[in-house]
């Protein structure tokens, strides 16, 4: 299980990432969310759905502390989560962050 600490360090960067990664005009219609569970931070986006009213959340990426190294994760269609080879461990949340980032294959 994450500390406190740890928490609050992985909070206040993801807070900081979510104001800058969506466009101010776009604000209110997407927004990027995150939820720890254990030693699990699930990053997701959330923006209307076609049905008028109604918004979804889909999962971007999983990040998950293991061995004292964050692994990231991507969930399939069966909202299995699959280990990413192409990035490696790293003990740095936010090196992770950054790879999630520039990889073009988690954003929708």
């Amino acid at each position: 299980m994450l500390d406190s600490f740890t928490k609050k360090r992985i909070e206040k960067i993801l807070i900081n990432y979510k104001d800058k990664k969506i466009p101010h005009h776009l604000k209110h219609e997407i927004q990027i969310k995150h939820k720890f569970r254990g030693n699990t931070v699930t990053l997701s986006q959330e923006k209307p759905s076609y049905m008028p009213g109604e918004r979804v959340e889909f999962p971007i990426a999983q990040f998950r502390f293991e061995d004292s190294h964050w692994k990231v994760y991507w969930q399939d269609s069966r909202n299995k989560w699959h280990f990413i080879d192409d990035i490696e461990p790293d003990t740095n949340f936010e090196t992770q962050l950054k790879a999630v980032d520039e990889n073009g294959i988690f954003w929708i």
